[in-house]
């Protein structure tokens, strides 16, 4: 208890400079919403977040209805089953409290990583940057971005500390919370068969390489159990959603079409953050970060670039992949707090105004 209490005071800073930005977000997005004679609640709540809270109220609808909320990885609804009926807020409230609370802990889980590899001042800047992303709207919805980036960043954090245990259970979980689990299940269980071959931790490794894939597993195979067929959740995914891995084929065609004519503020944003996110990983690579985050960084870009459709999205998916922020977090750090303060604020206004324009102006899911 004094270890996590410990813990706790030294991330403050971090959560509390997180939470500023995501309030400066939401205050811009209230008084937007307001002035246009929209709730922002109804605006937060919207999207995903409509197929997250029928999960939640009514279960799965089963394999008949074209787009089946199957497409949706249970842990989130699940969370917000069990707590509803405990909550003082209706449905949307407790869906919108757990989506804050999941986004701190991944704040938190950000710091831990960002501190453990370059000290307090890059852990908080890891965890602001991530808060002032284009996209970081996201991460105050009803939507699974943020509980995932938690699991994500707590579970690298504890391979990076050899608890084996605690990364296998916190990577069953991820498995259930998204399909790009599969990224996370990749790194745990490669970290786990290393540390098998070269005998240490005893059986500890083992039990991580059992545990993590479970989750991720688990519902697909429940999903193919109620569907009929063993490739049930992808074929979901291609008939219902219209997604499919292509090697990249079709964001390329995407992208090179948004770039050669006339396109959407939005659109144009989810191709430069794709080119970054590109640029951020080989500047990882020449940082010589950790194998596990780079593999994990790496995974994550394959599974969203390298499938098809919804391109509008790309950029909400790589939401977790925060390793990618720990180069410019450590630039920052190294320009003194001044300099960072001054990008960071110029960050925060233009991620406000984007995500008021992301739920105010543009018509499809963030």
């Amino acid at each position: 208890m004094l270890r996590i209490r410990a813990a706790f005071q030294l991330a403050l800073p971090a959560l509390v400079a997180y939470a500023a930005t995501r309030v400066v977000g939401g205050v811009t997005l209230y008084i937007w919403a307001r002035a246009t004679n929209r709730s922002p609640e109804s605006l937060l709540t919207r999207f995903d977040g409509t197929y997250y809270l029928s999960i939640a109220q009514h279960g799965y609808d089963g394999y008949e209805k074209l787009q089946s909320n199957m497409a949706f990885f249970p842990l989130y609804p699940g969370v917000l089953a069990l707590l509803e009926p405990l909550s003082p807020f209706d449905h949307r409230k407790t869906a919108l409290v757990v989506a804050w609370a999941a986004a701190l802990a991944a704040a938190w889980g950000l710091f831990a990583v960002g501190n453990l590899l370059h000290g307090r001042r890059v852990g908080i800047l890891v965890a602001v940057l991530w808060g002032v992303l284009p996209h970081s709207i996201v991460e105050s919805m009803s939507y699974s971005e943020g509980l995932f980036t938690a699991l994500a960043a707590w579970t690298l954090y504890a391979l990076l500390r050899d608890r084996w245990l605690i990364a296998g259970v916190l990577c069953l979980l991820a498995g259930l919370t998204r399909p790009t689990g599969s990224s996370l299940i990749g790194v745990v269980g490669l970290a786990a068969l290393i540390a098998v071959i070269k005998r240490r931790h005893g059986w500890r490794p083992w039990a991580a390489m059992i545990l993590a894939p479970l989750g991720w597993l688990g519902y697909l195979a429940w999903v193919g159990s109620e569907t009929g067929r063993p490739d049930g959740w992808f074929h979901i995914q291609d008939a219902g959603w219209g997604t499919t891995f292509d090697f990249g084929v079709d964001t390329l065609q995407r992208g090179q079409t948004v770039l050669s004519k006339a396109s959407a503020l939005e659109v144009y944003m989810v191709t430069l953050i794709a080119g970054l996110a590109i640029l951020l990983f080989v500047l990882s690579v020449l940082d010589k970060q950790p194998w596990q985050l780079l593999l994990y960084s790496g995974l994550l870009l394959i599974t969203t670039l390298g499938a098809a459709g919804y391109y509008h999205s790309k950029a909400r998916f790589l939401i977790p992949a925060f390793p990618l922020l720990i180069p410019p977090a450590v630039a920052l750090a190294r320009a003194g707090w001044s300099r960072a303060a001054t990008v960071i604020t110029a960050l925060m206004i233009m991620s406000a105004y984007f995500g008021g324009y992301l739920l105010l102006v543009w018509r499809s899911s963030p």
